[in-house]
């Protein structure tokens, strides 16, 4: 009996202040009646957020965190709905700035 075990990775998770940040956007996006839904995914490659309009719909906003991509393009991407890469990056105030700046820019109007 081999006492060896399969290599498992741990899947890639948000942290708690990355969380805050994330979900402070998505209180006040769902406040603006632009989001209804959000779904999380955590994977061993890669944590994901989507941010739906509404739940029968592909997401308006995908965030994704990928750790091996931190000394290439940033750790963080965030998608549009047809999946073209809108901003990359490792600080994640920058990545989401623009669904940030849509926000205010919907406030002011």
């Amino acid at each position: 009996m081999s006492l060896v075990r399969p290599l498992v990775r741990p899947p890639v998770v948000f942290e708690r202040a990355e969380l805050d940040l994330i979900l402070g956007l998505y209180g006040r996006m769902v406040a603006a009646g632009l989001w209804r839904d959000y779904a999380i995914d955590l994977g061993p490659e890669a944590a994901t957020f989507a941010a739906f309009r509404r739940a029968a719909e592909r997401p308006d906003v995908r965030l994704v965190k990928s750790p091996r991509l931190r000394r290439r393009q940033g750790q963080y991407a965030l998608l549009s709905e047809s999946g073209f890469a809108l901003k990359r990056g490792d600080d994640l105030a920058a990545v989401l700035a623009p669904v940030t700046r849509r926000l205010v820019k919907l406030v002011e109007a």
